[in-house]
This record gives C-alpha cells, structure tokens and sequence, in this order.
C-alpha cells in the first residue's frame, strides 16, 4: 500500500475499524492475483490522500480474509463497499473510473450533521417568504 492513511483490515478488527468507526469507511475488497484490483489500487491511494480527515480507507485481501467478504456478499472484486454508522450505504464492484467513487462519496461526506443546520434554516427562511396558499371558497 502507497498510502500510509489506508489500514489494512482482518477478519477479528472489521467491526472496530469499519462498524463502529465515526467517519464513514471505504473499503477496498481486493486480492492479489486481480487485475482489476491492481488498476484500481492506485485510484483508491488518491481517494484516501484527497479524503483524508473525512474518510476512513480500508483494504481486506479476501483470500486471507473470507468471513467477512461472505458476510456482506461479495461476489466479484474488486468491490468497493462505502460504510457510514455501521451500515453499507453504497457498492461499488469493478474497475471505475475516480470520478464514480467520488460521487458515491459526495452523497455521504456532504450529508455531515455540520451542514444540516444551514439547509433547515433555508428552507424555513424560503417558507417564510413564500406568498400565503389561496383556499378555494373564501372571498
């Protein structure tokens, strides 16, 4: 791995690193022997580096790890599965191109509790100006 930020997960440190972490979590489910996996690796390297402090990237080789690829079904890799409160938010499989996973990860990394507050009182303020509804009957 090129990238210091990127942990390595096991099987036994999954549920700690990913589940219960407070940022959302990447994970990279790869092996050694996958040619896509290898052209995808240096793109998940640039994922982790311009998302750092925001994202957590992990990696788990699925041949020295197999219970949890089958716990949440991978099939094919590379499989990219974004994780946010312990739960999967989105799946990736295959080879993308960064742009791909760069929208999947604007759905999650936007939608932080930081800006929720800015999107309700503008929607109150657009309430407020709105003219009042007209009701059919009255004069």
């Amino acid at each position: 791995m090129a990238v210091n930020s990127i942990v390595e997960l096991r099987d036994i440190d999954f549920d700690q690193e990913v589940l219960k972490s407070e940022q959302p979590v990447l994970v990279d489910f790869w092996a050694a022997w996958c040619g896509p996996c290898k052209a995808l690796a240096p793109v998940v390297d640039e994922v982790a580096t311009q998302y750092a402090g925001k994202l957590k990237v992990a990696k788990m080789d699925v041949d020295r790890n197999q219970a949890t690829p089958m716990r949440f079904g991978i099939r094919g890799i590379p499989a990219l599965l974004l994780f946010k409160g312990g739960k999967v938010v989105d799946q990736i499989v295959g080879y993308v191109p960064k742009e791909t996973i760069e929208r999947s990860l604007a759905k999650v990394i936007s939608a932080t509790p930081e800006s929720a507050p800015a999107i309700a009182v503008a929607a109150s303020a657009a309430e407020e100006s709105a003219p009042a509804p007209v009701t059919a009957g009255t004069k």
